[in-house]
């Protein structure tokens, strides 16, 4: 494998603890050399560690990230490497939508995206001529663009329908990272804290279990029987959502869905309950409902980290990050190791859409690439 560097201290530090995004574009550069690659994506210094090697091997990158979860300090670093990025840490849902259109404003051969607002935006203005296709990140995404009337006309390879994902970045990874941002952005006590987490799925799981293991007593509502039936198996409290909140200390929510947490489940809460936010956009937490209900907003600490809605009744609900994900708002993402099998299935699967052999619509991981991966993963953990 070639040695890559950074100048930037964290970038450097990620890169260090990537074999196997580096060794995958180092395979592949035969492939994306020459490819002129759109991305949305978090910029922090896991996403700028992959930008650094595709640059490296001849990629062409534009980049953004999303509102509220931009490093600055990292974007910066990847400007003065010669890439394109219009984020800013700052970036409000309208700046969102302009960087997505300068990204997109010359013509590109592959897309990375998060969330589907790239892909989307692409669709909308007119497909260029020798556009591949791409990949999206999350499930969300993937089910924006299954939701569309107008089928996908190019492959797009979902990375989190890779069981692989799911286990060692979703579970493991977002497990740990949500948990650090909690405590980064209030500071408290996790043992003996009484915890709801809303959604046992990957992502849900993996929030319950770390908040379990450092001695929280976590309860989990979800309403798919075999969901709930594996979170009693793993030992966690299940029930109705109003029925666990109503002494829940701190709520997690892990659905994906919009407004999970809506007016009937915040009139439960009691005084002081701390809302989390743990999926891609921040709607899981009904912001109209808080807003209707509330009479007085104090800022407990800058950039709106912690915001106490005072409701008419007395109480006091707390929001970390207006609801945005919480492990990239107040901590650094997944874990390096979690994000290094991430963003290897990233770059296997451009070069897959790049060698033209998937067929066009919204599409899983390609198994062989899976396999491949999974292969690696198990050797270099078993050494």
């Amino acid at each position: 494998m070639h040695e890559v560097r950074s100048t930037h201290a964290a970038t450097g530090w990620a890169l260090k603890h990537m074999p196997l995004t580096t060794r995958a574009v180092d395979e592949l550069a035969p492939v994306l050399t020459g490819r002129r690659l759109a991305v949305c994506l978090h910029i922090e210094p896991k996403t700028a560690a992959l930008v650094t090697l595709l640059a490296a091997a001849g990629v062409e990158v534009t980049l953004t990230g999303s509102p509220g979860t931009t490093h600055d300090d990292v974007a910066d670093a990847l400007r003065r490497l010669g890439v394109a990025v219009h984020s800013r840490r700052d970036d409000t849902e309208d700046d969102h939508r302009r960087n997505i259109g300068d990204v997109l404003a010359s013509e590109r051969d592959i897309t990375l995206d998060n969330g589907a607002d790239l892909t989307i935006a692409l669709a909308e203005a007119g497909i260029p001529p020798g556009y591949l296709g791409g990949t999206e990140e999350t499930t969300t995404g993937g089910i924006r663009l299954r939701e569309r009337r107008t089928p996908v006309a190019h492959p797009v390879v979902v990375i989190n329908d890779s069981r692989l994902k799911l286990l060692v970045e979703n579970e493991f990874g977002v497990g740990q990272s949500v948990v650090q941002g909690f405590m980064n952005a209030t500071n408290l006590m996790v043992p003996g804290m009484r915890a709801v987490v809303l959604g046992y799925g990957p992502c849900g799981r993996g929030v319950a279990g770390t908040l379990s293991r450092m001695g929280a007593r976590v309860a989990v509502y979800d309403p798919d029987p075999m969901r709930a039936l594996e979170a009693i198996l793993h030992g966690h409290r299940v029930g109705e959502a109003t029925e666990l909140l109503r002494d829940a200390q701190v709520v997690f929510t892990a659905t994906g869905h919009p407004k999970v947490l809506g007016a009937r489940e915040m009139a439960v809460l009691p005084d002081g309950a701390v809302l989390a936010g743990v999926g891609h956009f921040p709607w899981e937490i009904d912001a109209e409902a808080l807003t209707a209900a509330t009479t007085e907003v104090v800022e407990y600490g800058d950039r709106s980290r912690r915001t106490g809605y005072r409701l008419r009744d007395g109480r006091e609900l707390v929001l970390l990050d207006g609801g945005r994900m919480l492990n990239l708002t107040a901590a650094n993402g997944n874990s390096i190791q979690a994000m290094d099998l991430g963003l290897t299935l990233q770059v296997r699967s451009l070069a897959a859409v790049c060698t033209g052999s998937l067929s066009a619509g919204v599409q899983p991981v390609p198994a062989a690439v899976e396999q491949r991966i999974a292969t690696d993963l198990v050797r270099q953990l078993s050494s």
